[in-house]
Parts: structure tokens; C-alpha cells; sequence
């Protein structure tokens, strides 16, 4: 195994303000969902786990370390022994071994929103992990947890604050509530560093569902226009990078709760990702269904429309396309690139239809979910081109482009893995 990611030096947020670097190594978040990992796995279950996450790609695994979730109390005994945190810390140091960030929740958002923990709590919480874990190398502190930040603000900002203080040389973000974004209640605030939107798991006329979910509560409703919320996030001062990190998980039920629903399937969750990346996020945060969960049929029944066992879902097609999105950005100065709409000459349209445009000083990536023709104005270019197909993670045949006001682009047709496609421009 090569060098660890904080052997180049500490993780932190690039000058540009958009992108995050280990020394001066520039790090793509590639971020996998395993919220009760500490808590439904043995250490050597969750070292199968992580093993399968470093070899496809993942660099960060976003765990709760308190966690409460659908009714489930899973900590009440496990928090008041010694045993648990041993568990905790070797399942770390698992990551560690594997070069794994783990973007941790000191707590689900429900202990704060329910008074569970107060403010003088998170404080004396926050004194005993610094305690336990100031010398770890591959921890990024993360805040909140599915709740809005007006649900406990005064604790969550405490809490937040304190973190800093104890942890000045780790990343702190916040996990927000559905379709919101830390920015909403915490960008000004010292001790974040980067932003957290939660795109959610919700078609575009999914709009209310429930009136815990009210969307009246939030201050926008972008569907599955996950593009959005880094537009927004990346257009405040001062600048701070952002990620989707809960966009539709793969196999999940679309709006989750109504049985009737289909589920999300892996080209949904390459949308999401290219969508939400070739918008400036600085990467992003991948889920499946069954293992948000860690799901085992042998329980009986699961959540929001689960089959299948956990261990199978690690293989299921999204996860190995989240590392051919990881590469393909690796591949380019991922860094200097910014999102160019302006690129389009014509075939620009909305939802589905919608045309990425991503450019950097060499370099330009177009992203197309149905696959229909589109032009750029690369009058002032020449270049050669490929089409790189985010399903299985093969480029085709190169071609040479003439500069010209209008060269048009058509997709070749797919007989498998959806109809999307990525044109990948060097100059």
C-alpha cells in the first residue's frame, strides 16, 4: 500500500476555498453512508466492509458514534461501557490501516432536537472524545445528523465550537436535515469548515409528504436538482467547499416511505454524483439502502423497501461507479476546474435533460443523464475528445475537434446501464 492520504500532510480546506488538499495533495471526497456501523457490526465485519470500501475507491466513511434511529435505541448500555469504545476504536484504527477517513457524528441529531443532550453535555461529551481521540490521524469531526439546525442551535453551535477548540487540526462539517444545507444555520460560523446538503431521496413531484417534513420549513424546494444546493452554497461568503452528503441512495424507495414507490437505482445515483460534482462540490457521498443500515434478512423486516443482505449490497454497481467518477476527476486539475454553462452553444434544458459542463484550464467534462445531442462554442479551442461512459468506466476511440462557434456532440447509443454519458475534452 502506498503512502496514507495524511502522510502528505493534514487535511484541509484549499485556499481557493473549494476544494479540500492533504499538504498539497489535492483530496476528492468520495464519501460512502455507514450510520450505524459501529453499532450493528462486529470489528471483524466492519473490517470486511471497510476493506471493500478502500478497494473501490472510497476515501471517506461517514459513521455515527451515538446513534439513534427508527424507534432502534442501540447505545443506551453500549455508551456506559468501556467495552463499546474499545469496539469503536479498533474499528477506527481498521480505517486508519486502509488510509480511511472517518467523518464522524459525535451523536444522531435526535439526542440534540429531543433534549436528550444538552449543551452542558455536548461539552463534557466533547472533553472525553478529545481525551480518546486527539491523536488520530483519519477523523473528520461532523455535526447535526438529519436535523435542521434550528433544532437545538444553541447546543449544536457549543458543541461545534467546542470541537474546534479541542480538535483545532480536524475538519469539522455539519449533516443536515432533508433537502436543506448547513449553510442555512452555520456558514458564518468558525468551527465549520466545509458544507453538508442533504439533496435527499425524493422525486421532483415528491413535494410533501408528511407534515414532520414540511417543506415550507426549508427556504427552496430544487426536486432532484442537486446542483443546486452547490451553486448556492459556493455563490456565500466567505467561501467554503460543500457536498451532497445524502443524495437518493441506491435501492431505496423514491420518497421512502410509501410502499408503493419504485427504489433509486445505480444510474440515479451517478446523476446525483456527476450532477452535484461537476458543479464545483469538492466530491461526494455515496449510500446504499441495505447497508445504511447493515441490513441481515434474518431480522426480519428492514426499512424503506430493503432486500437483500448487506454484504451482497458492497458490490451492487453504484459503489463500483462512484471510484470511476473518482478517477475521472483524479485524472484532470479537478481543482482548478469551475462549472461553464457558457460552454453550451445550444441543447441545454432542464430535470433530466440537463447538460453539465465542467472547465478547467485543460480540460473540459460535459455530463448528459439522457444522452441527447448538445454543441459547444469552442471557437477558440482545438482538442482532442472522448466519450467516457460512467457505467462501466470506459472511454472510447479518441477524435480531433476543430475550433468552431457550434461543434455538435451526439452520444453513442447504449444497449445496457442507462443513457447517460461523459465527454471529456483536452486541449
Amino acid at each position: 500500500m502506498g503512502k496514507m492520504p495524511w502522510e502528505y500532510g493534514k487535511l484541509h480546506v484549499m485556499e481557493n476555498g473549494r476544494y479540500l488538499a492533504c499538504g498539497e495533495t489535492p483530496f476528492f471526497w468520495l464519501g460512502d453512508t455507514a450510520w450505524p456501523l459501529f453499532q450493528r457490526c462486529t470489528v471483524p465485519e466492519a473490517g470486511e466492509y471497510l476493506r471493500n470500501r478502500a478497494e473501490k475507491g472510497f476515501n471517506v466513511i461517514q459513521a455515527v458514534l451515538a446513534h439513534r434511529t427508527d424507534g432502534v435505541e442501540s447505545t443506551t448500555a453500549e455508551l456506559s461501557e468501556m467495552g463499546y469504545w474499545e469496539k469503536c476504536d479498533a474499528i477506527i484504527s481498521l480505517a486508519e490501516e486502509l488510509g480511511l477517513y472517518m467523518a464522524l457524528l459525535p451523536c444522531w441529531g435526535s439526542y440534540v432536537r429531543d433534549g436528550i443532550i444538552k449543551r452542558d453535555d455536548a461539552l463534557r461529551y466533547a472533553d472525553f472524545l478529545v481525551s480518546r481521540y486527539q491523536d488520530r490521524p483519519n477523523i473528520i469531526w461532523m455535526m447535526g445528523g438529519d436535523i435542521r439546525g434550528s433544532d437545538g442551535t444553541e447546543v449544536l453551535t457549543a458543541f461545534g465550537a467546542r470541537m474546534q477548540e479541542l480538535f483545532p487540526d480536524r475538519l469539522i462539517g455539519y449533516h443536515p436535515f432533508g433537502r436543506t444545507s448547513s449553510s442555512d444555520w452555520f456558514h458564518n460560523e468558525p468551527w465549520l469548515d466545509f458544507n453538508m446538503f442533504q439533496s435527499g431521496h425524493r422525486r421532483y413531484d415528491q413535494v410533501k409528504m408528511a407534515s414532520w417534513d414540511d417543506p415550507a420549513k426549508n427556504k427552496y424546494w430544487f426536486g432532484e436538482d442537486n446542483w443546486r444546493y452547490v451553486r448556492r452554497d459556493l455563490s456565500l461568503e466567505p467561501p467554503k467547499p460543500t457536498v451532497d452528503g445524502e443524495p437518493s441512495y441506491e435501492r431505496i424507495r423514491q420518497g421512502l416511505h410509501d410502499p408503493t414507490q419504485p427504489l433509486w437505482q445505480a444510474s440515479d445515483v451517478r446523476r446525483y454524483a456527476y450532477w452535484s460534482v461537476l458543479e464545483g462540490a469538492m466530491g461526494h457521498t455515496y449510500g446504499h439502502n441495505a447497508i445504511i443500515q447493515f441490513y441481515r434478512p434474518e431480522q426480519g423486516p428492514g426499512f424503506y423497501g430493503v432486500t437483500g443482505h448487506w454484504r451482497d449490497a458492497m458490490d451492487h454497481p453504484g459503489a463500483f461507479q462512484m471510484g470511476y467518477l473518482k478517477g475521472l476527476m483524479t485524472g484532470v486539475d479537478f481543482t482548478a476546474g469551475r462549472p461553464n454553462e457558457a460552454r453550451l452553444a445550444w441543447g441545454q434544458k432542464e430535470r433530466y435533460d440537463r447538460v453539465s459542463v465542467f472547465e478547467g484550464p485543460a480540460y473540459i467534462l460535459c455530463y448528459t443523464f439522457s444522452g441527447k445531442a448538445f454543441a459547444l462554442d469552442l471557437r477558440d479551442k482545438k482538442a482532442s475528445a472522448r466519450w467516457f461512459d460512467p457505467a462501466t468506466g470506459a472511454f472510447g476511440e479518441s477524435f480531433n475537434v476543430d475550433a468552431s462557434a457550434e461543434v455538435v456532440f451526439t452520444p453513442p447509443e447504449k444497449t445496457a446501464g442507462g443513457t447517460d454519458w461523459v465527454l471529456l475534452l483536452r486541449f
